[in-house]
């Protein structure tokens, strides 16, 4: 229970622990962040790190010189894109021992191939919203492996996703991150940036499951 206390009271104050680390340990924040984000991305067991309000704090750190806008943005893309990569091959090399391939109680092959049909169909926007979305962006990519989306096709849209995810936030935290109301209100607004997504899953998730009960 402790443990995700201090989880919350890090996801909630993530400017404060960042500029801290930054005051203390200097260069070290590059490296503290690219195994944030690729740890988020890349492992599938770890989907509540706060990868878009850890990007937007960057933004904002980068607007008051604390950090460099440049290096960020190259570096968090780089692990932003590995993370997808690991994650996905993670998906593509358990997948098939796990599920056992044959038609069984725990794998059904009708549905692996409708899965895999799906994501060459619509994988690729897929990939690209799941960056936006807290949990389903540690999930798609190992999905995709599971599905065998090609591999050239989920670079692409890996490589578009993860660019416009991390550079999109941290170019928005850089300009608008040290607004006063902004840094009064960023609590609140880390919170937005959790539920909000969720709550977009919910409900298509929940208009799913009524169209197939019709």
């Amino acid at each position: 229970m402790e443990f995700f206390s201090v989880l919350i009271d890090f996801v909630l104050h993530v400017d404060k622990y960042l500029e801290t680390f930054v005051q203390n340990y200097g260069l070290w924040v590059y490296a503290l962040l690219f195994l944030v984000i690729f740890v988020e991305t890349g492992v599938v067991v770890m989907p509540f790190l706060p990868g878009d309000s850890l990007l937007f704090v960057v933004g904002a750190m980068c607007g008051v010189g604390l950090m460099s806008y440049p290096l960020s943005v190259g570096l968090l893309f780089a692990a932003a894109v590995l993370g997808n990569q690991s994650n996905y091959a993670l998906g593509r090399y358990f997948g098939p021992r796990v599920f056992q391939w044959e038609d069984s109680r725990f794998f059904n092959r009708a549905a692996f191939d409708a899965a895999h049909a799906f994501y060459e169909k619509y994988g690729g926007i897929t990939i690209v919203a799941a960056r936006f979305m807290p949990f389903l962006r540690t999930f798609a990519p190992f999905v995709a492996g599971v599905a065998r989306m090609t591999r050239a096709r989920f670079t692409a849209y890996d490589v578009f996703g993860g660019g416009l995810w991390v550079g999109g936030i941290i170019t928005v935290g850089y300009f608008f991150g040290n607004f006063p109301w902004v840094k009064a209100h960023l609590d609140k607004i880390i919170w937005a940036m959790i539920l909000i997504p969720g709550l977009v899953i919910f409900l298509g998730a929940w208009r799913s499951r009524r169209k197939a009960v019709v």
